[in-house]
């Protein structure tokens, strides 16, 4: 009996000996899958080994934090997870009863934030939060925002947005952001909440807007509350910044998450990191791994209250 116990002992102080896997739960070229590449040359050097971005999309996040749930806890699977972690958990509750990840997780390390973007058609005359909320009420029944599905960040951030605005309007649910986006930028659906990352060069090139100003950043997911329903909201104690935490499956050795953790602050607090991402709209926050469990516990609390007191259901 003590034969397999000393081999993962051993296993653990020489961890790691092996290349190891970063899953991401969506396609390429969104948030999570930006900073997973962003940092994972910086993640090999801290750790003396590669680490092999795999994208698993699909079942709105599920099929990624299964696999890894289901992964043998010896850190070399590993999840790059976001607040989609614990707004599903929130809104799938019967569905997700399979799936939980305060019981089938270690947390690891927090690592960065990064703000939502509200973006808005061309065809539509607004440039600021107010003059959006002003328009949509001079067209009511007509506004419609999209997202990557039900349940996604864009969705249920969408919802606190318009609960804290009072605007109307009517959710448009795809099977990916980028459609979403490609939607908007055609001007057949006027608005989305989106990730920065995914719709910075759109902006730049003037092919669709970010509203701006002080109402935009708020939107955007600053601290602070405010009558545009920024930062959590004006009643919905909740996250509307991205977040961004590093979780492997339930059981990794202590020495074995003691170096994730150490590597995960070597790296979000290098100067060359934190320059690199400042570009990219992510601010490093590391924290260690009792704080993202915290953190989670949290999210997934405060989003089950939003979601109860709104009625929103799974469709």
């Amino acid at each position: 009996m003590a034969v397999p116990v000393l081999s993962r002992v051993a296993s653990a102080q020489t961890y790691p000996a092996r290349p190891v896997r970063l899953i991401v739960a969506f396609v390429p070229g969104g948030a999570t899958d930006t900073l997973a590449r962003q940092i994972s040359n910086d993640l090999k050097e801290a750790l003396g080994q590669p680490i092999i971005v795999e994208n698993r999309p699909g079942a709105n996040g599920y099929l990624a934090w299964s696999h890894v749930a289901a992964a043998e806890p010896d850190g070399y699977t590993l999840l790059l997870a976001e607040n989609a972690l614990a707004m599903s958990q929130a809104l799938y509750k019967k569905a997700a009863s399979s799936f939980d990840p305060l019981t089938q997780y270690d947390a690891v390390a927090a690592l960065a934030t990064s703000p939502s973007a509200l973006i808005v058609s061309n065809t539509i005359p607004a440039g600021t939060v107010t003059e959006l909320v002003a328009f949509s009420r001079t067209v009511p029944g007509k506004m419609n925002y999209a997202s990557a599905g039900v349940g996604s960040v864009a969705h249920l951030n969408f919802e606190v947005f318009k609960d804290a605005t009072g605007m109307e309007a009517i959710h448009i649910p795809y099977k990916g952001g980028g459609q979403g986006i490609a939607d908007v930028v055609a001007g057949h659906v006027p608005m989305m909440i989106t990730s920065v990352q995914a719709t910075k060069s759109l902006v730049e090139s003037g092919q669709i807007k970010a509203l701006a100003g002080d109402e935009h950043r708020a939107v955007a997911g600053d601290a602070g509350r405010s009558h545009h329903g920024g930062g959590r909201g004006e009643r919905a104690d909740v996250e509307l910044r991205f977040w961004f935490g590093l979780f492997g499956p339930r059981g990794m050795p202590d020495p074995v998450k003691a170096k994730l953790e150490k590597a995960s602050a070597t790296v979000m607090s290098d100067p060359h990191v934190r320059e690199r991402l400042a570009n990219l709209d992510i601010a490093p926050d590391f924290a260690p791994g009792p704080a993202l469990r915290t953190r989670l516990e949290r999210e997934i609390r405060n989003w089950t209250k939003f979601i109860d007191e709104k009625g929103i259901k799974p469709e």
